[in-house]
């Protein structure tokens, strides 16, 4: 048995249904974003920079990417003989086999990892939130209150606080009460999803809550505690944090990331970001090519006009065509004279010369209405769009499509085109 201080539990297995298509065949942690970095990226680069060497990233939805794109580790110096990152995903046991059914219930599955190293404390984090923190500073204060667990939490516009886990603190920090999601929350500091637990703690309530259905941190978990009288502390932070889980606020984080001074600044020496990035020529910018305000990753190559854009890497502008505010991923052709306007193009996707995407009025997605808003239009991995065809805002666009997919040529605003074996 190996001796760690504290070790790190991400739940990486979320199927992200509210990012749509980008998420049909891939988890949410391994989506793209910033150019050459995957969404999982962030936090695995906080823990190496908080220190922590230990790191157990559990899967379940889509996890080949994900798997592949971690590896053992290298990228953020965590292939290590004790410890490291190890890929956690569900497995058949003796008795029965079960996937995961709940962020604790995942954790309770995996006791023995945890008991391998006998932590001190035990940090779970979400693999789907943009953010830099360092958990040691937030340790610092765990130990200072004598906390049994403690809850990152930072305040939230009033309106938007029912979205949350809410707590309800003391002039010291610690908690009074935690809502999860409460229609009429009582306080606007709102729960991360991080949280640091005394080991003997979190183990006692794995285990008395193990056959709770479903069993979950913020509606089972943290409740108990509570009720139970252990000391729980709210350790705010007021940093940036972005939860990417909807098309908009995916989109938005990517456009912060070209503002002159970025809210979230990707380029600071003292905390970097770490990814596995493919060894690829760099960039080229033709001479008749125009680039502005962008993120243009390696290996792309600009012949057309990118304005306000987030290019991961081996994208492929054609000349005369005109792209601007769209996220577009690694890998992505786009052909020659086509205009494409606030648009996010997954990766390895043929757009054919004069295609035209993202025109039109903004009518509401006929089939997912929640999914597909904010005027964008959204084309999952691997997809083709053939030349000439206009696609408008609010719209989806899955799978190889031809011609005579498109009536008279055109997706109308408000539309989805999912082809089979696809879903949407």
């Amino acid at each position: 048995m190996y001796k760690k201080e504290m070790i790190a539990m991400l739940l990486a297995g979320g199927q992200g249904s509210r990012l749509g298509v980008l998420t049909s065949k891939v988890a949410k942690p391994a989506v793209a974003f910033g150019g050459k970095y995957r969404i999982i990226d962030f936090p695995l680069s906080n823990c190496i920079n908080s220190g922590i060497d230990t790191v157990g990233v559990l899967t379940q939805y889509q996890p080949l990417r994900l798997n592949t794109h971690i590896g053992i580790g290298i990228p953020w110096d965590l292939d290590r003989n004790v410890g490291g990152v190890s890929i956690l995903p569900p497995y058949e046991k003796s008795s029965n086999s079960e996937w995961y059914t709940g962020t604790a219930n995942a954790i309770y599955q995996n006791l023995n990892y945890m008991e391998t190293y006998n932590p001190d404390y035990v940090l779970i984090l979400s693999g789907d939130h943009i953010y830099k923190m360092d958990y040691e500073v937030m340790l610092d204060f765990h130990k200072a209150n004598k906390a049994d667990v403690t809850i990152a939490a930072m305040p939230v516009p009033i309106e938007e606080a029912s979205r949350f886990g809410i707590v309800v603190t003391d002039g010291e920090s610690r908690i009074k009460e935690f809502e999860e999601k409460p229609e009429k929350p009582s306080s606007n500091l709102a729960s991360m999803g991080i949280y640091i637990f005394s080991w003997p703690v979190l183990k006692e309530a794995l285990i008395r809550l193990k056959d709770q259905p479903n069993c979950d941190f913020g509606k089972h978990i943290i409740p108990y505690c509570h009720e139970k009288g252990d000391r729980l502390f709210a350790y705010e932070y007021n940093g940036y944090w972005k939860d990417v889980g909807t098309l908009s606020s995916y989109w938005e984080a990517n456009m912060e990331l070209i503002d002159i001074i970025p809210e979230f600044n990707l380029y600071e020496e003292f905390w970097k970001i770490y990814t596995n990035s493919a060894n690829i020529p760099p960039q080229y910018i033709a001479e008749q090519g125009v680039v502005d305000r962008c993120i243009i990753s390696n290996g792309s190559e600009i012949y057309g006009e990118v304005h306000s854009c987030v290019l991961g890497g081996s994208v492929t502008v054609g000349k005369g065509s005109v792209v601007r505010d769209s996220i577009i991923m690694q890998g992505v052709t786009i052909g020659e004279n086509c205009v494409i306007e606030k648009a996010i193009i997954a990766e390895d996707t043929v757009i054919g010369d004069n295609a035209v995407i993202g025109i039109g009025s903004e009518v509401p997605n006929k089939s997912k209405p929640n999914i597909y808003s904010g005027g964008l239009a959204t084309i999952g991995e691997n997809s083709v769009i053939p030349s000439g065809v206009q696609i408008g805002k609010n719209t989806a666009v899955s799978g190889v499509t031809s011609a005579e997919d498109y009536v008279n040529g055109v997706l109308e605003s408000g539309e989805t085109l999912i082809k089979a074996g696809d879903r949407i």
